[in-house]
């Protein structure tokens, strides 16, 4: 019994790392088409009168205005192509300081890289779980070895939630704006870039008083941002 069991283990354990991979490296060619948040929202949508999904249409990197990785990297990862995946030294800093920050009523500081976010919406559910970081930590990793930087931005910008019902760059930029992703300017990426944290609760086309705020920092940064080759 207990050698069918260890079986059985070995060969579910296998079986995933296979698929694993298998997937991961199909992503790096082939656009997902739909991700776990997507389907959740969806399930949700007649218990909440959000949106479920409005148009989804992926575009190349090469037609995405590269403000809009400047915008990203600049408000949500400044240290994304020097990291490996995940950020251990900004782990740290916030296990150090979000206990305190939370008694003083703050928000706790984040650690969570554009490689991180990547492998969380594209490939997990959006629950919070020890063994769903765990698996988090495994993809990133993988989407690092398999996919680079280019690539992670690339899926990034595109599978996101960037309003409510809204989900990938072109989308974003065309209702927010009315132009394709390939035209918005870096004031407008600015904007985008601020609402990420918060996509259905921040607007970038009715920005409010933060969302203004937030932008200007993230225009500011955006000038010392490199991308990815």
């Amino acid at each position: 019994m207990i050698k069918n069991i260890f079986v059985w283990v070995a060969r579910s354990g296998i079986a995933f790392l296979v698929g694993s991979v298998l997937v991961v490296a199909i992503f790096r060619i082939v656009p997902p088409a739909i991700t776990p948040l997507m389907v959740l929202r969806i399930m949700q949508a007649p218990f909440t009168g959000h949106v479920v999904l409005t148009r989804h249409q992926w575009v190349s990197y090469n037609n995405i205005s590269p403000a809009v990785f400047r915008a990203v990297v600049g408000g949500e990862d400044a240290g994304f192509l020097r990291h490996k995946g995940v950020d251990w030294k900004a782990v740290e800093r916030a296990k150090k300081v979000n206990a305190s920050r939370v008694k003083r009523g703050k928000p706790p500081l984040g650690a969570s890289t554009i490689s991180m976010q990547t492998a969380k919406n594209v490939f997990l559910v959006p629950w919070r779980s020890m063994i769903r970081k765990a698996f988090e930590v495994y993809f990133v990793y993988l989407i690092e070895a398999l996919w680079g930087k280019k690539r992670i931005l690339e899926v990034y910008v595109n599978m996101i939630e960037w309003g409510d019902g809204v989900y990938g760059i072109e989308q974003a930029a065309r209702q927010n704006f009315g132009t394709p992703a390939a035209a918005l300017s870096p004031e407008q990426a600015a904007l985008l870039g601020a609402i990420v944290p918060n996509p259905r609760r921040f607007s970038a086309v009715k920005p409010s008083s933060y969302t203004r705020k937030r932008a200007s920092w993230i225009r500011g940064r955006m000038r010392g941002v490199a991308l990815p080759k």
